[in-house]
Order: C-alpha cells, then structure tokens, then sequence
C-alpha cells in the first residue's frame, strides 16, 4: 500500500473512532459513500481533492489531517522544501506539498498548489469562517470567487472566504504554481 494510501486510512479510522462513528454515519456527515470510505480506510482507493475536502469538511477537521501528521506530532524543528514534499495524494491533477499542516495553536494550514494543464476544480463551500490566501510563484491560473473567474499571474496574491463556493483552473500551456493558506476560525478543532 502507498505510504499516503497508508497514512489517510489510518487518518480516516481514527477521526472515526474518535467521533464513534460508523460508517454509514460518516458517510452521511462527509456525502461521500459508505462503499468509498471503506475502500479509503482499507487503502484501496486514492480519492480526488474534492473528495477528501468532503470528508474533512465533514468531520469539522483540516485537509491537512488526512494528508500528513502535524509538525508538532514529527520532529520540534525543520526546514520544509516542497520539492521533497511535493506529491499527487489524489487522482486528479493536481500536485499538492503540505508545507504547514494544520495545527490548532496556529489555526492555518499552508500548502504549495501545482495545477497541471487542463486543471479546473470547483469546490464546495467549507466550514463556516474558513478563509484562503492565494500567491501565485510561477504561472497563471484562475480562481472561482463570487461566481467570477478572476485571472491571476505570478507575483499576484487573493484572499478570498472559503466558506461559498470557489474553484481553480489552469488553462494555460504551462503549469501553474501557488501557495495557499488556509484560516480555519478559533472552533476547537
């Protein structure tokens, strides 16, 4: 089973437990379906970004908690480098390096977003509060904000509240390359 694979279903049985849940009551939180996150928990599915933001939406938690554990819970101090980090934890194409997974003392998470050609994703609404910041470093890429695609190049930075619908897409010849930090409010999570 790949090391991700290994990690989200450990990730995904653990909120479950933890919330003593099962899993048809997890599929009814997260909308995602009973016979997927079995398949999750069992590592034999590598779901898309929009599924995994589904479940974590459900169980009020970060992405970041089904990607990697949080720095406090590695080692008390390291330089990250995307390069090393960067992987393709879904099916979609969409290249995703955990820069700052989230932890609660700090209420974010930070991630390097590389959008491959083609790329275009619409996601739901998150959870109540939940705020993005966007600076693009190499590229250019649209974001899905109030119903608008807004055009960003390199250099160019958008904050914007996750809390409605947004999106991304790259319809451009060369990859697009963006941080994207993620507020979450002060919700206890």
């Amino acid at each position: 089973m790949h090391a991700l694979n290994q990690y989200l279903a450990q990730a995904l049985k653990t909120q479950r437990q933890q919330k003593k849940w099962s899993l048809d009551t997890a599929a009814k939180q997260t909308g995602v379906s009973k016979a997927m996150l079995g398949q999750i928990e069992r590592g034999e599915s590598s779901p898309t970004i929009a599924t995994l933001w589904k479940i974590a939406g459900g169980f009020s938690t970060s992405l970041s908690t089904f990607l990697e554990p949080s720095i406090s819970e590695q080692s008390s101090l390291q330089i990250r480098t995307a390069d090393q980090l960067r992987q393709q934890p879904a099916s979609d194409n969409m290249l995703v390096a955990t820069l700052f997974p989230y932890e609660e003392k700090y209420g974010f998470e930070m991630y390097e977003l590389t959008l491959l050609t083609g790329y275009q994703r619409v996601s739901e609404p998150h959870e109540p509060g939940v705020s993005e910041h966007i600076i693009v470093i190499s590229g250019e890429m649209e974001v899905l904000v109030n119903g608008l695609w807004l055009s960003l190049q390199k250099g160019q930075a958008l904050r914007f509240a996750a809390d409605q619908e947004h999106g991304y897409r790259n319809l451009h010849p060369q990859t697009a390359v963006f941080h994207d930090i993620i507020h979450y409010p002060n919700t206890g999570n």
